[in-house]
């Protein structure tokens, strides 16, 4: 007798649901992936995968792939923004974790997912958007979209980020994303750039009194070679409202809200383009990430705020995770409760980091900014090494 292939239906296709994808092939699943976003190539700015996220890509054989495409942080330098030296972290992180922090655009590794998705014969369809989902005994899980069409499966994984609909499945009426008061601004400038201004292969992280920016190499190549983001209070004004304008008056705000800081920052501005703006969400603590036949992972599961640099390396670290406890054969509801009890811990811990780190970026008096410079030249060697455990994720000895 021919076993039927289990087959999963996959919503999310950003970088969580295909890695997904991948990773159950390999267990036995079929998958089918759904993106309610059109297929749009350059999608988002540019981010840092850890060590941590980078052997699991290394799982996928897309390791080596990613230092040749992105660039290698070799540190995370700190400064005021005159530009005093505040100290460093990060550094020898290939030597300490197996595996280095590599800067790249999130399109390029989105794209380099998606090839694989594409050469494996995994099917991705954008454009549908998730407005239903049926779980009923003795029936194939069933996924309704907005244009009438309908998926049915074994079972339904949510990697929808941080706006997730299928959360609301999971838990109906329960938490939902809240604005944290801080708005994100970025993209991508010429290598030139940082390399006229001296800047070296790290990613450079400036706090100011009000706000924070930071710069670094994500490609070897001259154009879109470099990468910036740029923190700041909303000052009551939501991303939606900065998105309205044009990107000479996106470009103006920024200029005016970070005069008088260290160079290169006013270059970076000058020469930045396609100026990317964001919320910067979070969302409380879920009761459960999953019921009946339906998971959630990655930014559906534990959204976290960009502050600690892990939201792409630990919904990896969740798509890894989930494939090999479902390739066990078990029941979906014990393996679903056995990956959020492994998980979750981890999660919440790193979410919690991210919220600490984003209290430094907020407005704060003259005095207080002064108070924080002292304590980061203080502290930040015992920080660096508190940080450890977040890099330390190795899939290969669990």
């Amino acid at each position: 007798m021919i076993r039927r292939s289990r087959k999963a239906i996959i919503i999310g296709g950003g970088i969580a649901g295909p890695a997904t994808a991948m990773f159950l092939r390999s267990a036995g699943f079929e998958s089918q992936i759904f993106e309610a976003r059109p297929r749009a190539a350059g999608i988002g700015g540019g981010l840092q995968i850890a060590p941590n996220g980078m052997h699991v890509l290394d799982e996928l054989g897309l390791a080596d792939e990613m230092v040749r495409i992105g660039s290698v942080a070799e540190s995370m330098l700190f400064t005021n923004q005159s530009g005093r030296f505040l100290g460093s972290i990060n550094r020898d992180m290939r030597e300490r974790f197996g595996q280095p922090a590599v800067n790249v655009a999130r399109a390029a590794l989105s794209d380099a997912i998606l090839a694989q998705v594409r050469w494996a014969g995994i099917e991705v369809s954008f454009g549908k958007r998730l407005v239903r989902i049926e779980d009923l005994p003795d029936r194939p899980i069933a996924a309704h979209f907005d244009d009438g069409t309908m998926a049915e499966g074994d079972l339904l994984i949510g990697a929808d980020g941080v706006h997730s609909s299928v959360r609301a499945h999971v838990n109906p009426g329960g938490p939902v994303p809240f604005d944290t008061g801080l708005v994100g601004f970025g993209g991508f400038i010429p290598r030139s750039v940082l390399e006229k201004a001296g800047v070296g292969p790290h990613v450079m992280m400036t706090l100011g009194q009000r706000g924070s920016f930071g710069y670094g190499y994500c490609s070897s190549t001259e154009d879109n070679g470099a990468m910036w983001w740029d923190t700041q209070s909303s000052g009551g004004m939501d991303a939606s409202a900065f998105r309205a304008m044009s990107q000479e008056q996106l470009k103006q705000h920024i200029r005016a809200f970070h005069a008088g800081w260290h160079d290169p920052i006013p270059q970076i501005i000058d020469h930045a383009r396609d100026i990317i703006v964001t919320d910067t969400l979070d969302i409380a603590t879920l009761p459960q990430w999953s019921r009946g036949r339906v998971v959630l992972i990655g930014d559906a599961a534990h959204a976290t705020t960009p502050h600690a640099g892990q939201g792409a390396s630990i919904a990896l670290e969740d798509a890894l995770r989930l494939s090999r406890l479902l390739r066990r054969g078990e029941e979906f509801g014990v393996t679903f409760a056995k990956f959020e009890a492994e998980r979750r811990p981890r999660a919440e811990r790193i979410v919690a980091a991210a919220r600490r780190n984003g209290g430094s970026k907020g407005d704060m008096s003259r005095a207080g900014a002064l108070m924080r410079d002292i304590a980061i030249k203080l502290l930040l060697p015992v920080f660096a090494r508190g940080q450890d455990w977040m890099y330390q994720y190795n899939p290969r000895v669990r």
